[in-house]
């Protein structure tokens, strides 16, 4: 499938999706209103104090993550392909009175729609399926981030893909698929809406070619770190314990989220 082609189809099934989810439980946009906080606490240890950096966030779909930094200190701007996702954002920000930018743009054009350079790059929790090329990917990361400055991924392991949907607990898909994957479905996994555009591509990337890939754009890894919890009910079988959505107690766990941090090292001296 040609770039273009994925690009005009997913980023007309995300536009379809911005009211459903701006309205959604899910999403409890009342509650961040209100003060709730979006953001994960594993994500705010180990990124650290954001007060006064500056902080650019691929793939902010309307910008609540976004806005969690902004609360935290940052100086947020935020990049999007959904240019009804950019204005829910900018129009949460307003009523909210937080400082942001967003930009509508495809996110391997995002040094340019940008600008700038930043001390924190920050994406993931469901963004890099929705990306065909993890090389290009790093190299954009590298291209925004200051000399000292770093990344930082929370994501779905993509392990958990492999496995069948009712309990977890048997291989039922290929780790390594690298194909498209052309999905039909009005669904979305937040609300109950459904969207006009149904039809969205998705890519699979090992957890390997997403380190390597940031590797050979020159940064270097600080950490990965895999987690036995997950945000949703990706399986019948997991129960809510401990902040997250786990399996039982007494089953062998695997890894359903990770996270990295990856830092661009200062210029060598000349």
């Amino acid at each position: 499938m040609s770039e273009i082609d994925y690009l005009a189809v997913n980023r007309a099934n995300w536009n379809d999706r911005v009211p459903i989810h701006v309205a959604s439980d899910f999403y409890d946009v009342p509650g961040f209103k209100a003060g709730r906080d979006p953001l994960r606490g594993f994500e705010i240890g180990e990124v650290g104090d954001v007060t006064g950096k500056s902080l650019a966030h691929l793939q902010c779909h309307f910008g609540l993550d976004t806005l969690g930094w902004a609360r935290r200190g940052a100086h947020v701007s935020g990049l999007d392909l959904s240019e009804r996702a950019v204005e829910a954002a900018a129009a949460l920000a307003r009523e909210c009175g937080l400082e942001a930018r967003f930009v509508a743009a495809d996110v391997y054009d995002a040094p340019a729609a940008l600008g700038g350079s930043y001390d924190i790059v920050y994406t993931g929790i469901g963004a890099l399926v929705w990306l065909p090329d993890m090389r290009r990917w790093a190299e954009v990361v590298a291209a925004l981030l200051k000399p000292g400055g770093f990344l930082y991924l929370s994501e779905f392991h993509p392990f958990a893909d492999t496995l069948d949907d009712a309990t977890g607990s048997t291989v039922t898909h290929d780790y390594f698929a690298g194909d498209p994957q052309v999905w039909n479905d009005p669904r979305t996994y937040a609300g109950t809406g459904e969207v006009a555009n149904s039809t969205s591509v998705q890519f699979q990337h090992p957890l390997g070619e997403v380190v390597s890939a940031l590797a050979a754009a020159g940064l270097r890894i600080d950490f990965l770190h895999e987690h036995d919890h997950t945000l949703f009910q990706r399986f019948g079988s997991l129960e809510v314990r401990e902040g997250g959505y786990r399996l039982p107690g007494g089953r062998p766990r695997v890894p359903l989220m990770y996270s990295v941090k990856a830092t661009r090292l200062p210029e060598a001296a000349a």
